[in-house]
């Protein structure tokens, strides 16, 4: 048995070498987190024979959970992506709280958005509706709306699933703990969107903001460079013509379209409903909801109980959902069964290398737990006093800033900690917090080696020192604030 400082050094070694091939050699992160997971076992002294095997054990245990809950999200946000669903909660959020609180509408429809859609995607759909509802609202900048919306969108990525990194660290750290991750990180994201909204008004405030030439032409702002998050600048309200996105057309005349109708290919469809597509959205989330408590309302072994965990399996509720919006939104927009299928698949693409990944993480979790370099490392920062819950946040915090891929910090963090974890006396509830705080050191600092970052500033036309102004220091405020939530939480636990 290797002593606790050599599996150490071995765990700073595997992580300078992850680092280094993803940042500097730019390297997939598939490939390097499978190299690294090969060197690791090799130097903490799995026999040769015994490597691969130990890669696909890692590789299934993690795909298990992952390849259905990223599958179906990712189904059920395509073809709420495709059918106009985003845009039509917009306009509804919209017309519910009035032309005065278009910020607050579009901060509610994105956190609805969210949910299914990954990050980057559900992003790109909204921006032709950020530039067009600040237009609206007149002498706001787009970067006033759009920043919180990108924020608090992240936000529930990392800590709501079907996200792919939450998803894997909860298959490592509580596989049958999804449920309760689900609606703690959705309870969570409530008060962040209020702090995210207050703090974006402080943070953005009356600065003064260079936006890129190319967006602003390409939006028409003003004609003008310079923009004001408020105040007496350069009025959107008065400027021309909306232009289209490079992910969907923005309306044309500044406005959400209000006729029920989206174009493609020089086709009319029918829009659903807001209402139909907020409750696809929600069927998951209240199917899941009902499974959590059905376990602590009934006897374990009963039928209720055996029922509801049926219904309320993660895995099952998107189904559900996804089958219903095949066919309810499919049909509603006008498409045959064969345009359904190819909406459906297509939208596998993406998700697929998010699962690659993830089980590539899953890999290099299970060298580390085999070989005891996450006892050691853990083990180690537990015996300085650490806590767990601030190890946990503060171990993703440090692949986040590091490598910036926040799905890599999660798995990563969470396969460091994991034989801690499952060996300690921890109550679900608990378990489901250090997941959460995983979830949040790969949230905050986020900057330049971000993708997200550069998604956020670059459709928003901000420069790189506004964006580290605007998006790192909410990521920042977020992150760390729910993590104070989550270490009150803790104590009454």
């Amino acid at each position: 048995m290797m002593s606790p400082f050599l599996l150490l050094g071995i765990a700073v070694a595997a992580i300078a070498i992850l680092l280094f091939t993803v940042i500097a050699l730019k390297w997939p992160a598939y490939v390097s987190l499978l190299v690294v997971s090969v060197l690791t076992a090799l130097a903490a002294g799995v026999a040769i024979q015994d490597v691969v095997p130990l890669m696909i054990e890692g590789m299934g245990g993690t795909l298990g959970s992952v390849a259905l809950l990223v599958g179906l999200g990712a189904m059920l946000g395509g073809i709420i992506e495709k059918t106009g669903g985003a845009e039509v909660i917009a306009q509804r959020a919209a017309e519910v709280l009035g032309e005065k609180r278009l910020a607050q509408a579009l901060l509610i429809a994105s956190g609805l958005v969210a949910i299914p859609i990954f990050f980057d995607v559900a992003f790109i759909i909204l921006v032709p509706i950020i530039f067009a509802f600040a237009k609206a609202a007149g002498h706001r900048a787009p970067i006033a709306i759009g920043m919180p919306v990108a924020v608090l969108m992240v936000f529930i990525h990392n800590t709501v699933p079907p996200h792919p990194g939450v998803v894997g660290s909860t298959t490592l750290l509580g596989q049958d703990l999804m449920g309760l991750v689900t609606l703690l990180g959705i309870a969570l994201a409530i008060p962040m969107g209020v702090l995210v909204h207050v703090v974006g008004t402080k943070v953005i405030g009356s600065r003064a903001f260079s936006l890129d030439p190319e967006i602003s032409q390409k939006y028409a702002i003003a004609g003008a460079a310079t923009v004001r998050a408020a105040g007496s600048g350069a009025a959107l309200g008065h400027t021309a013509d909306s232009a289209s996105s490079a992910h969907g057309t923005a309306p044309t005349d500044g406005e959400v379209p209000t006729d029920g109708e989206v174009r493609t290919d020089g086709e009319a469809h029918r829009r659903p409903p807001a209402t139909l597509v907020i409750a696809l959205i929600l069927l998951p989330i209240v199917m899941i909801a009902c499974g959590t408590v059905g376990t602590l309302v009934f006897p374990d072994g009963s039928s209720a109980a055996n029922m509801l965990s049926f219904i309320g399996a993660p895995a099952f509720a998107l189904l559900v959902a996804t089958l219903i919006a095949m066919y309810l939104l499919g049909v509603m927009h006008g498409w045959g069964r064969q345009q359904i299928s190819e909406v459906m698949d297509g939208a596998l693409g993406p998700a697929a290398i998010v699962i690659l990944v993830t089980g590539a993480g899953g890999v290099f979790a299970k060298v580390l737990t085999k070989t005891g370099v996450g006892d050691a490392v853990s083990g180690l920062l537990l015996d300085a006093g650490v806590p767990i819950l601030l190890l946990a946040f503060l171990v993703a915090l440090v692949f986040k800033v590091a490598q910036g891929s926040g799905t890599v910090a999660t798995l990563s963090a969470a396969g460091i900690i994991q034989s801690t974890v499952l060996a300690g006396d921890y109550s679900s509830l608990q378990v489901a917090l250090i997941i959460l705080a995983i979830g949040l050191g790969s949230l905050t600092l986020s900057h330049i080696n971000d993708s997200g970052f550069w998604i956020a500033t670059k459709f928003l036309g901000l420069s790189v020192a506004d964006g580290l102004r605007t998006w790192t220091v909410l990521t920042t405020v977020l992150g760390v604030s729910a993590m104070v939530i989550l270490s009150l939480v803790w104590l009454i636990a």
